[in-house]
């Protein structure tokens, strides 16, 4: 009889012991996935702030485009209109 309560008694300190190693390896992932998790936030963030940052530049260089493309055309027309007047 006593034999069974030492091998009960090893047993359960066995399974206690695996279930611990088992429970901080749950705990470190659960941490590793909460510090994952703030990573992709920021990641995002940063994603979205430099496609803005992109979206803006095309924005700004579309317009000195427009700009210059308006000047380019008046400049034509004066040039065209000065032909016309030395003919």
């Amino acid at each position: 009889m006593e034999n069974i309560n030492i091998i009960a008694t090893l047993f359960g300190t066995l399974i206690t012991l695996l279930l611990s190693i088992v429970a901080y390896f749950i705990k470190q992932l659960h941490t590793d996935f909460k510090s994952m998790e703030k990573d992709l936030v920021e990641v995002k963030t940063m994603a979205l702030i430099i496609k803005t940052e992109f979206k803006s530049g095309n924005d700004l260089l579309n317009q000195k485009v427009e700009y210059l493309e308006k000047r380019v055309k008046t400049i034509e027309l004066t040039i065209l209109k000065n032909q016309d007047y030395e003919k």
